[in-house]
């Protein structure tokens, strides 16, 4: 009886939302503008959804994977895409039914989300309290501020493939400003256009990857030593931890979904999408060029120039500018309007302008750490490792730990999981597995990879990785 009680009360206020939604839909129907604006602008349904997690998942580390493989070798580079596409997806579903769990309590308690998107701490903290909040919201922010700066290290880093006449570092002014215009989208139910582009993007530049490397074939004398040395192995198997860690969005997509609680397996699939791009391209790049990849973190830097590598690079870096990087920066945004109170605030203009601020320290970090490849790697293992993985598994025991809370709990574990001892067995795995190989060995080897970069670079490196200039 009590669960019955929980899904009408779910099912009463996403179904009110939806037939809102409706409403605001044929209010619209006497104009064209708002009839296009609707289809290309508003997106709240399970394909929306899908397309958010697909397209943003894989992004910039298209292009990082085959610099991985190099370090890992082809057999590991194949095992880690699959294991860790798998763990992510379980996360992810965690993440979702903790989502759910905090929603439905609040909703008992009469609370009003239209005005407000829910975020990941809050539901740590309706759920566990201000000391998981603030550690949930540290992490959360820590990684999406440097996967923002990811994002724009990426977007110079292409672009110089195309026109090398500026260095990396001014193309990175560029796209700072360029990166600035996602102030101007409200939320993750706006980006419906963006996501399906999106999508198309990544699939072009990974097929991209896969052709022009079979057909370019084998560079002479190619080799494939990976792995080589324990930094390098475990730097590769962090940068794929990352690659799969791009679930610290999933509040905030499900909470632009007119019904969240349909969510559930949306990740899983479309991180087994993002596995027909990833282990494609990445296993033919290496193939072709072997222990090059060590001294080129981006894949397109060894592939011939053509127009269709340009039409790659011109596609990630739209990718990349209006899409990843206000995926990563969007919850930031949230963050920011909660804590000067605009938030709630209904003029779009206003909101865009209170966030500007949050674009400035990521600029700045773009142009400190320019190590596109190895910041992957770093991020991964100190901050993927807990914000997406050890923290969602911790709390999701921890919420139901009681023999009331399992009982009463929205969503009751998979049966073929063997209930809630093979959901506790499973959690207990993650964080056991994830703490010792991705933040202890995985942080140990990227930190001592990023430390040699500086060394070899220097902060505030001009052109990083670039070939000597030819007039």
């Amino acid at each position: 009886m009590a669960s019955e009680k929980v899904e009408s009360v779910i099912a009463g206020n996403y179904l009110e939302m939806e037939r809102e939604g409706e409403d605001d839909n044929s209010n619209c129907n006497n104009s064209v503008r708002n009839k296009l604006s609707n289809f290309f602008w508003h997106g709240g349904s399970v394909y929306d959804a899908w397309f958010s997690c697909s397209s943003n998942q894989v992004a910039q580390v298209l292009l990082t994977l085959p610099y991985s493989f190099s370090q890992l070798g082809m057999l590991s580079g194949i095992i880690f895409q699959l294991f860790y596409g798998l763990m992510g997806s379980w996360t992810a579903y965690l993440i979702s039914v903790l989502y759910v769990e905090y929603r439905t309590r609040k909703e008992r308690e009469k609370v009003d989300f239209r005005n407000h998107v829910i975020q990941w701490f809050e539901v740590l903290d309706g759920l566990l309290g201000k000391h998981w909040r603030n550690i949930g919201l540290f992490f959360n922010c820590t990684f999406l501020l440097f996967g923002s700066v990811i994002q724009l290290i990426a977007c110079a880093s292409n672009i110089y493939y195309i026109n090398d006449n500026l260095d990396k570092r001014t193309w990175t002014y560029i796209f700072g400003a360029c990166c600035a215009t996602t102030v101007f989208i409200p939320s993750f139910h706006n980006y419906r256009i963006w996501s399906f582009a999106g999508l198309l993007m990544t699939t072009y530049t990974a097929w991209y990857l896969t052709i022009a490397s079979l057909l370019n074939g084998q560079v002479e004398g190619v080799k494939h030593s990976g792995p080589t040395t324990l930094v390098l192995y475990f730097t590769g198997a962090t940068n794929i931890l990352y690659t799969f860690g791009g679930h610290a969005v999933t509040v905030e997509i499900m909470h632009a979904m007119w019904k969240p609680q349909k969510f559930k397996v949306i990740y899983l699939i479309a991180t087994i999408y993002v596995l027909t791009l990833t282990l494609p391209s990445a296993s033919a790049v290496y193939w072709a060029f072997g222990d090059a990849l060590l001294t080129h973190s981006n894949a397109l830097a060894l592939l011939p120039k053509t127009r269709f590598r340009d039409a790659a690079v011109i596609l990630m870096l739209i990718h990349q500018v209006f899409i990843t990087f206000g995926f990563a920066c969007t919850p930031l945004y949230f963050v920011w309007e909660k804590f000067i109170r605009v938030h709630e605030t209904k003029s779009l203009f206003k909101r865009a302008m209170a966030r500007l601020p949050v674009v400035i320290p990521i600029w700045f970090l773009a142009i400190i750490f320019p190590f596109f490849g190895p910041i992957n790697s770093t991020v991964g293992s100190l901050l993927v490792s807990f914000t997406v993985y050890i923290i969602p598994a911790l709390a999701h025991m921890l919420t139901f730990a009681s023999p009331s809370a399992r009982e009463n709990a929205v969503e009751q574990p998979p049966s073929f999981l063997g209930r809630w001892v093979g959901l506790y067995c499973t959690n207990i795995f993650v964080v056991a597995w994830v703490f010792i190989v991705g933040f202890g060995f995985g942080g140990w080897a990227s930190m001592v990879n990023f430390v040699h970069q500086i060394n070899t670079f220097g902060l505030f490196t001009k052109c990083y990785q670039c070939p000597p200039h030819t007039a």
